[in-house]
Order: structure tokens, then C-alpha cells, then sequence
């Protein structure tokens, strides 16, 4: 029995061992930067300055997040009419006015506006203390949003065509894989390209498939159409990769149970729904777990393809962390955006966690 024990000590003590420069690396490039990313967020810290750095608490947490809500009646003539401007659109007064040495509206103070609309005679205009960063969040929450139900599902359907045991499958699966192993700074180049508004592949072949009908699109130069070029490009990157996860998961679901399942005369979707789904539930959550961490860290592409824009229209969390803290040499506002993100994929991930877990 001691024998036994000092066996398994010796056992434990070597895996350990051999554990420890892995839990040493994670240590010195996950948790010591983002403890400092903490710290950091706290204080006025830049790259380069002749200030010596002080502590601001949570200021750069509030210039980030801030958000309020403005209401403007019309401006109205001195008969009592509303004023309107040669095109015949109501006027309101300027935002500036309530948001620059405004004592009444002190709340308001810096902001600026992030989007508005119409309201009645009334526009309603949200105001963001960083409308930039706010354009972010709500880039990145859309491209995970589109980008992980259509990845995955797509990557699943590639899936079960090339989990067939047919001649000559495997260089299918090398070609839908080929993606993947290619850097994706190459490939948004490559898709640039394929997306230039002047003589890209893209508008070459609509002109021709259209007769000549089509209007060249500038794909990335477009606000309404340079996210979603993107979101398409980075679904056909990745969707390789994904494609292997779902096809190791189809591969460990028994033969017996599509036997059977033929036996009793069950159709293709009824095979899918009742023995290939079920056996796939652990496949589909780790699917979505890491399509979803992928889409969060978006940043290559948008810095090959967009630099963010046009017009901003192409921010996303990861890019505004790189740009400030980098590009801006703003480490502060670089550190407190990549602890909102931090908080913005735990909370998720344990959501996802929450909602897939098995109920007994």
C-alpha cells in the first residue's frame, strides 16, 4: 500500500513538473498583463509624456462608457412657427450649445452624438462621452451575432457532405481546409483585391453575370456594405477549421445508430434530428464557443482591409485597443478597453455555459 502511494506521489510530482512551464507562460503573457492592463486603466498612463503618471480611479471606464439622451424641440420663428432650412427640414438648436460650458446641462459636458432620430416635431439624440468606442461595441457585437450562426452552420453542412467515404473525398477536404492555414493577413489582401470598387474580381463578375447590368460597388469604401464584405471574408476563412471540429464529432457518433435508425425507415432529416444532432450537442458547444472568442478578437482583418473605416464603420473592440494604445500612445484608455472586452467575453462565455449546460 505505501508502495502504492509513493508510486502516485511520484506520478503527481512528475506532471507537475512537466506542467509548470506551461503554467509559467500562462502566468507571464496571460495574467501579468492583464493584471497591469488593471492597473493601468486606473492612471493616466501614456507611452510617451512629461507628466508623471496619477491615479484616476474609474475615469477611463466613464469616458468610455458614458451614454445619455438628448430630447431638442424644434427652433421656432419669432411668429411661433417652427423654422425650417432651404431643404424644408426642421432645424433644432445646435448640440454644442448643450454639451460645451452649458451650466444647465453639466451632466452633458464633452459628449457627443452617437445617433439620433426623429420624433414627432422632437429629434432624440443619444449622446456617447465616445461615440467611437460605443460604434465598436455594436460592430463587434453584430459580427458575432452574424458571423457565429452562419460560420458554424456552414462549417456543419460542409461537415456531413465530406463525411462520406466516396473516392477522392479527402481532397475536398483539403480544399475547404486550405483556408485556414493561410495567413489572414494574406487573405485579406487577397480579398481586398476581390472587393476593390474599381476593377475587383466581385464587380468584374456581377458585370458579367448581370449583362452588363450591374453598377460597381465599392465594397470597403461603402459604410452599408464594408462590415458585411468583411463578415463574408472571414467566414470563408475560418469555416475550415470548424468544419474538422464538427467532422471529429460526427466520427465518434456509433454506425449502429444510423443502422437502426435505416432499419426503421427514418428519413435523412429524421436521421439528422434524432441521431446525428444529439451526438453532436458537445461538438456544437465548443463550436460556439470558439467562433465567438474568434469573432470578439476581429482585428487583422479590419487593419488590412479598413483601417476601421469608412466613416467608422468598421471599429471594433480589439482595433480601438490596438489603435489607442499603440497607435495614440494612450496606454490608460488602451487597457481599460481591453478589461471591458475581458468582462464583455466572461460574461458571455458563462451565459453560453448557463444555457447549454445539462439539465438533469
Amino acid at each position: 500500500m505505501q508502495k502504492t502511494c509513493s508510486t502516485l506521489t511520484q506520478h503527481n510530482r512528475s506532471g507537475w513538473l512537466f506542467a509548470l512551464p506551461g503554467f509559467g507562460l500562462m502566468m507571464l503573457f496571460i495574467v501579468v498583463p492583464f493584471v497591469f492592463a488593471i492597473v493601468f486603466s486606473m492612471t493616466n498612463q501614456r507611452l510617451i509624456s512629461p507628466n508623471p503618471t496619477q491615479f484616476v480611479g474609474l475615469e477611463n471606464y466613464r469616458q468610455l462608457l458614458s451614454v445619455n439622451s438628448l430630447v431638442l424641440a424644434p427652433e421656432m420663428t419669432d411668429t411661433g412657427e417652427i423654422k425650417r432650412d432651404n431643404q424644408g427640414d426642421i432645424t433644432y438648436p445646435r448640440i454644442r450649445s448643450y454639451t460645451r460650458n452649458n451650466p444647465d446641462y453639466a451632466h452633458l459636458q464633452g459628449m457627443k452624438e452617437w445617433f439620433a432620430w426623429q420624433w414627432s416635431d422632437q429629434k432624440v439624440v443619444v449622446l456617447a462621452s465616445d461615440p467611437v468606442f460605443m460604434k465598436a461595441v455594436v460592430n463587434t457585437f453584430l459580427f458575432v451575432l452574424v458571423v457565429a450562426p452562419l460560420q458554424g452552420a456552414l462549417a456543419l453542412a460542409l461537415a456531413l457532405l465530406i463525411n462520406q467515404r466516396l473516392k477522392g473525398i479527402n481532397i475536398y477536404r483539403a480544399i475547404y481546409f486550405m483556408p485556414v492555414v493561410v495567413s489572414i493577413v494574406v487573405v485579406s489582401i487577397l480579398w481586398r483585391f476581390i472587393y476593390d470598387g474599381q476593377n475587383g474580381l466581385l464587380n468584374n463578375l456581377l458585370h458579367t453575370l448581370s449583362f452588363g447590368h450591374f453598377v460597381p460597388v465599392d465594397w470597403l469604401g461603402n459604410p452599408n456594405t464594408a462590415l458585411g464584405s468583411i463578415m463574408v471574408m472571414s467566414i470563408w476563412q475560418a469555416v475550415g477549421f470548424h468544419m474538422v471540429i464538427w467532422l471529429s464529432g460526427l466520427q465518434t457518433i456509433s454506425p449502429t445508430l444510423y443502422e437502426a435508425a435505416k432499419i426503421e425507415g427514418a428519413s435523412g432529416w429524421q436521421t439528422f434530428r434524432y441521431v446525428t444532432w444529439p451526438g453532436l450537442k458537445n461538438t456544437a458547444i465548443l463550436v460556439l464557443i470558439v467562433i465567438t472568442m474568434q469573432a470578439f478578437a476581429l482585428f487583422a482583418q479590419i487593419d488590412v482591409m479598413t483601417n476601421g473605416g469608412p466613416l467608422d464603420s468598421t471599429q471594433t473592440i480589439v482595433f480601438q485597443a490596438v489603435e489607442r494604445g499603440y497607435g495614440k500612445q494612450d496606454i490608460s484608455g488602451g487597457s481599460a478597453i481591453s478589461v471591458v472586452l475581458f468582462i464583455l467575453v466572461l460574461s458571455i462565455s458563462l451565459l453560453q455555459r448557463y444555457f447549454t449546460r445539462e439539465k438533469h
